[in-house]
């Protein structure tokens, strides 16, 4: 098999679908102010409303349950200082520093919530993929990576907050929502004009939040069609192909529920950014962990927290695929991967 650079890393970042670019180029041609009361003004205002209701929609909440924020990790800082709320280690760093890290984390990746409303939980963990079950009357819930690759709806889940982000589900970078229970509300830490209902000034990202509300409306419909149910053949397949029998590498999570684009593989002895580096150079984009650690060689925190040492939590990759991946380049990957595993074997002899 032959081809160009094949792209694994959907869980760092989703490719920009061409219904967010079509929006955003649109957009990029509405002069006015949001918070403008002329024509134009209201015609910039109407398209963020737009957007409003297309994500709400993708959530299954209300228009009015949505805040947009610069990114997930703006929504955990507006959601979660000061609150000192319970959480665990797999949490997304962003979450994590705000939050005590008292909840217990079993081997397979679970955690255990004794007081919801004083807890927050993530929906899906982006190294792993494992599955939260959410209680109700949970304080918040980090559903950035299930958001789009599963189905969600905020209303029916309990949950009094939730943070999502656009660029996970195809949609721009640098954008996202805070979702609020009707009633509940935040203290602004971005003063100023009192956009987004006061509780995040500054002049809204017009152009960000147009390619957001398409993006959303685009994975609902995505969910609908069964796509995602295509991806997990196509991981199952994948992994199958990477013959993992034996002990020498551990499959993470493989009996827990996961998301169904995402395998994360364990080698002890062999680096993470190792076999980053050496997938890079035969053109396939992985991942070791979370993006937003990218530059921090360090194990993963959220193994560790599973009960892996620290020789393995160090040596783990993350393949994450997405519906635009193929048979053949997940099938090409297996090769290549198995080949450099053949010969980091041979050198470890």
């Amino acid at each position: 098999m032959t081809g160009g650079r094949v792209y694994l890393d959907w869980n760092a970042t989703a490719p920009l679908r061409a219904e967010a670019r079509v929006a955003m180029a649109a957009a990029m041609d509405v002069v006015g102010n949001p918070s403008s009361v002329h024509a134009e003004g209201r015609a910039a205002k109407a398209l963020i409303e737009r957007a409003r209701a297309q994500v709400a929609e993708a959530m299954g909440a209300q228009a009015s349950d949505i805040v947009f924020v610069s990114g997930a990790t703006e929504g955990a800082a507006l959601a979660l200082a000061g609150r000192g709320l319970s959480g665990s280690s797999v949490e997304h760093d962003a979450v994590r520093a705000w939050v005590a890290e008292d909840l217990a984390v079993d081997g397979d990746g679970a955690v255990a919530v004794s007081d919801p409303a004083r807890s927050v939980l993530q929906l899906a963990n982006s190294e792993t993929g494992i599955v939260q079950g959410l209680p109700g009357g949970l304080a918040l819930s980090d559903m950035t990576q299930g958001f789009g690759k599963m189905p969600v709806a905020f209303d029916w889940s309990g949950v009094e907050m939730a943070l999502i982000s656009a660029h996970k589900i195809g949609g721009p970078k640098g954008i996202g929502a805070l979702v609020l229970k009707r009633g509940l509300d935040v203290a602004a830490r971005i003063k100023g004009g009192g956009q987004e209902m006061g509780r995040r000034s500054g002049t809204e990202n017009l152009i960000g939040i147009a390619g957001f509300g398409a993006a959303a409306q685009a994975a609902t419909q995505d969910l609908d069609a069964g796509l995602w149910d295509q991806v997990a053949e196509l991981r199952n397949i994948l992994e199958m192909a990477l013959d993992l029998g034996g002990k020498e590498t551990i499959l993470v999570g493989k009996d827990a529920r996961r998301l169904p684009n995402t395998t994360c593989l364990i080698t002890p002895g062999w680096k993470g950014e190792t076999q980053v580096m050496q997938m890079d150079l035969a053109g396939f984009a992985i991942s070791a962990g979370s993006a937003c650690s990218s530059g921090k060689v360090k194990a993963s925190t959220v193994l560790r927290a599973m009960g892996f040492d620290e020789r393995q939590a160090g040596s783990a990759i993350r393949i994450s695929i997405g519906p635009a991946t193929t048979r053949e380049e997940v099938l090409r990957f297996a090769d290549a991967w198995t080949a450099a595993r053949k010969k980091h074997r041979a050198r470890a002899a």
